[in-house]
């Protein structure tokens, strides 16, 4: 057992650990920091998940590179019969763009790396 685990599990508190930090867990949940960066990957995961079986279907793939809080963008990488197909740009903005911005509104545009 960590010895932060430890002085948190004897202090008795209600006390969380986020990040190597501790805060008390009957304030307002409004932290901002590297846990919600960490929980919004993981919905955006989530949801290329649903979308990953429709273009193996047809051989091609995507890959989560990056997602930019700041600015909403998600950087993808097509893969497979994806890469080079002329029609590659359109399913990532209408199928994989548009469908994923209707589940997280904090996506504001998906591109291509």
């Amino acid at each position: 057992m960590g010895k932060i685990y430890k002085d948190v599990k004897s202090s008795g508190k209600n006390n969380k650990l986020i990040e190597g930090k501790l805060r008390d867990s009957s304030s307002p949940d409004n932290y901002r920091g590297p846990r919600n960066d960490i929980m919004l990957e993981e919905k955006i995961k989530q949801e290329l998940e649903l979308i990953r079986p429709h273009l193996q279907m047809d051989g091609g793939d995507v890959e989560f590179v990056e997602f930019d809080e700041a600015t909403g963008v998600l950087k993808l990488r097509l893969m497979g019969h994806c890469v080079g197909c002329p029609m590659s740009q359109v399913t990532l903005q209408e199928g994989i763009g548009r469908t994923i911005k209707e589940k997280i509104p904090e996506i504001k545009e998906v591109i291509s790396v």
